[in-house]
């Protein structure tokens, strides 16, 4: 069989011959900066390193999904809306690029029965009957909205995002891989809390300098970047780290702040514990100096769950924080805009219950299909509210809806089943209710917002999707664990 060039460079490298092999060895180097240095000199440092990046990860995730899994949670947490330098008809995002990557690797593996089944699990058949009603009232909602390339890509995406629920399920098959997974999410969480009180502490103009050199990646500029509670600057500034709208940056550190937090009180964590606290920390002191209530309700109510089920001193850390946000003179604006969403005095609240009338004049109108996701049939309506659940009536219709609350539902009787089986002290058990908990702070904070089906905002709809693939993976394991 005839030698490849690689092979022969293969060889040189490693001769018995010390001249030829420091010969190539030098040549291999002199050739790598030779290139390396073209590619800084002709695209800049930052798009250099993003597409060796891109390169190395692409061949990383050719061995092994988990990577692709690695990188998209990377995304996902610290560079959401990065757009490739690259003209398509449109620009790309890196998210894009990911999961085309994981879903044609597991394609791939599939067709050469490298993976020789394909899990559908119990929750498999509502989630296909939820993507096919999605397709279907799409389609029935450009009878009155002309359909434009955005939003179709962006419906697209949020098709690719919900079937990680089937990626999960099917590529983590070991307590192992989900305890990587797991750790991942956490390390990329503590990123993401530290950006946001970098970002947050640092002055203004200084924050707005370092930001904007996200512009060559489509991300805004300028000092519009800053937000403030209720867009006054004479107000207290709200966190962003690298997700620019701070009520987005609640959303997905509620998530990644349930995990982070119960793992911290399970038996057997999946991170040490001395290193654990200070993420926790700083994911919560970031989600705090967002002020997103809605998203501190949703990570009360996370934790709330998980304490009464099985850590007691959650309950407590839970009453500490209240008592410390009613108390402490650092606290008082927080404690004041609380009161004030509560008895619905504030701007931002009472736009929200105007929201949340129109919405339901919306559904009332199109209880069935709901209007798509391009645009409303009626002039004196519009398409969006600040509440995950009156959106998807909206665009779904009351049976999407319908479909989308039997699929909550069944995945928490699948967890919670699984976690009754599972020993007391077992590492399964804590992953178990880390994502039981991440699950519910989600659900709890849509009652506020809407992020987690919102086309707009296609990072979080992957994260909510495969945090119930990895709880349902996390239950599958346990029921293994309980035949064998």
């Amino acid at each position: 069989m005839q030698n490849t060039p690689l092979d022969h460079l293969r060889t040189w490298l490693t001769a018995d011959n010390a001249y030829l092999a420091l010969g190539t060895a030098i040549g291999v180097a002199v050739t790598a900066g030779i290139l390396i240095g073209a590619l800084f000199g002709s695209f800049g440092p930052v798009l250099a390193l993003g597409a060796i990046g891109v390169a190395v990860i692409g061949m990383l995730m050719l061995q092994s999904t988990d990577w692709g899994l690695f990188a998209l949670i990377g995304l996902i947490c610290l560079l959401p809306y990065a757009a490739m330098p690259i003209e398509v008809g449109f620009r790309p995002t890196f998210i894009d690029a990911v999961l085309l990557a994981l879903f044609g690797v597991w394609f791939v593996r599939l067709v050469t029965r490298t993976d020789r089944t394909f899990e559908v699990s119990v929750l498999g058949l509502p989630i296909l009957a939820f993507l096919l009603w999605a397709l279907i009232t799409f389609i029935a909602g450009l009878a009155h909205a002309p359909l434009n390339a955005t939003v179709l890509r962006r419906f697209a995406e949020v098709l690719l995002a919900v079937s990680l629920f089937f990626m999960a399920v099917n590529q983590v098959k070991s307590i192992h891989s989900l305890k990587l997974i797991t750790s991942v999410i956490i390390l990329a969480g503590g990123m993401v809390g530290f950006l946001g009180v970098l970002f947050y502490v640092l002055p203004g103009p200084l924050t707005v300098r370092i930001l904007s050199r996200l512009a060559v990646f489509n991300y805004p500029s300028g000092a519009g970047i800053l937000r403030f509670v209720e867009d006054d600057p004479s107000q207290p500034m709200r966190a962003i780290a690298t997700s620019i709208d701070p009520n987005a940056l609640g959303g997905l550190l509620v998530v990644l702040t349930s995990i982070a937090v119960v793992q911290l009180f399970a038996e057997r964590p999946v991170l040490p514990r001395r290193l654990l606290a200070p993420l926790a920390g700083l994911m919560g002191l970031s989600l705090a100096l967002t002020f997103s209530r809605g998203s501190m309700l949703g990570l009360a109510a996370a934790l709330g769950l998980v304490g009464v089920l099985r850590y007691r001193k959650l309950l407590l850390l839970i009453a500490l924080g209240a008592v410390l946000l009613l108390l402490l003179p650092q606290t008082q604006v927080y404690a004041t805009r609380f009161i004030e969403g509560i008895r619905g005095e504030d701007l931002a609240t009472q736009m929200r219950f105007g929201e949340y009338k129109d919405a339901v004049i919306l559904v009332s109108r199109y209880p069935l299909l709901g209007v798509g996701f391009s645009g409303t049939p009626d002039i004196d309506l519009y398409l969006g509210v600040s509440m995950l659940y009156l959106l998807i009536a909206e665009q779904m219709g009351l049976v999407g809806l319908l479909i989308y609350l039997i699929i909550v539902v069944m995945y928490f009787v699948v967890t919670y089943r699984a976690w009754r089986q599972t020993p007391r002290g077992l590492m399964l058990e804590g992953l178990l209710l880390a994502y039981v908990a991440a699950l519910a702070g989600a659900l709890a904070g849509g009652i506020f917002d809407h992020f987690f089906f919102n086309i707009n905002f296609v990072h979080l709809v992957a994260l909510f999707w495969l945090t119930m693939g990895l709880g349902v993976a996390a239950a599958q394991l346990a029921g293994k664990a309980e035949s064998d």
